[in-house]
């Protein structure tokens, strides 16, 4: 059997039920897919899986014996632009700082706001439409840890790494400036226990959308020459945002070196799936080669992720 995937959804399928190819030799089959009418912007994905006609001693018929997915088109990212694009009779909201707060950065659009948190720079407020996409108390931090796994253990690096499991963030800048009709909070620390500088630049548009850049350097040049166990963010959502929607490898879940049993395309789980209680804490619930994530509640609200190139990411309660 085979389909034919369209940034992530199914658009075309056939079978070829008079296979016949003696072990140890091979065959050339042409499998009827197009691509005309197409969108050329779209990613396109052809999985193919091999399937028993009958029955073979413990394996039912039309049990999967080998599987793969070719790329027809590869994935193209986005460039990640925030452009307020003026429709009709309608103009361009431009949002609004409100600087007067002693505790609070407060950016203000026509149905959302913003906060952040004056004393360690972090966003720790994001209502949109009057719904809190963040938790109360919760903030949007940088995340250079997981936990370590069995090959982790092996290596040691739970121990080599440690310094990066709550380094000490000391916030050195926190300032507001224009880009268009845009507003841009830019933040700056110091982390002197791992010998780094971190800046994350917070590009706000009109409609309440963030482009987020976190730039991460060494004080010493080579100085983390092993590398790190992550890098990325982390925040807390309200418990309603109990759903996942992602384009990405799926169904279950993977890991950077080790994610190709999994195939991309468009998923729809629970939160409450997502953990496994290995009996030592492992990564779990981890998604690769993602292309967007979405983490929502019942009504398909809540918040988007995309990134400049595939990305990881987890929900766990």
């Amino acid at each position: 059997e085979w389909e034919l995937l369209a940034d992530g959804e199914v658009v075309q399928t056939g079978m070829i039920k008079d296979l016949e190819v003696a072990p140890q030799q091979t065959k050339s089959v042409k499998l009827n897919y197009s691509t005309e009418g197409i969108c050329k912007c779209k990613e396109l994905l052809l999985n193919v899986a091999f399937k028993l006609k009958k029955a073979e001693t413990m394996l039912p018929a039309g049990y999967t014996v080998a599987k793969n997915q070719l790329v027809v088109r590869p994935y193209k990212a986005p460039e990640l632009k925030l452009e307020n694009q003026q429709t009709s009779n309608v103009a361009v909201i431009v949002p609004t700082i409100q600087d007067n707060d002693r505790n609070y950065l407060i950016v203000n659009g026509e149905d959302f706001t913003l906060e952040f948190n004056k004393h360690n720079g972090y966003l720790c407020r994001y209502d949109v439409n009057g719904m809190q996409l963040m938790e109360d108390g919760s903030l949007l931090t940088p995340n250079f840890w997981r936990a370590p796994t069995d090959n982790d253990y092996g290596a040691g690096l739970q121990n080599r790494y440690a310094a990066w499991k709550n380094p000490v963030y000391k916030l050195e800048k926190l300032e507001i400036n224009d880009k268009g009709n845009n507003k841009v909070v830019s933040t700056s620390y110091h982390l002197s226990e791992v010998g780094a500088r971190l800046t994350i630049t917070y590009e706000v548009s009109g409609n309440g959308q963030i482009r987020i850049n976190q730039n991460l350097k060494a004080t010493t040049p080579g100085q983390w020459s092993e590398g790190l166990f992550r890098y990325g963010m982390q925040l807390a959502m309200p418990r309603q945002y109990d759903r996942l929607c992602f384009y990405g490898k799926g169904p279950g879940e993977s890991y950077f070196d080790r994610n190709a049993a999994q195939t991309i395309g468009v998923y729809r789980q629970s939160v409450d799936s997502q953990y496994y209680p290995y009996v030592r804490p492992q990564e779990t619930g981890n998604k690769t080669g993602l292309r967007w994530w979405k983490v929502v509640n019942k009504g398909g609200a809540g918040l988007c992720f995309h990134s400049d190139k595939a990305f990881s990411a987890s929900a766990l309660n």
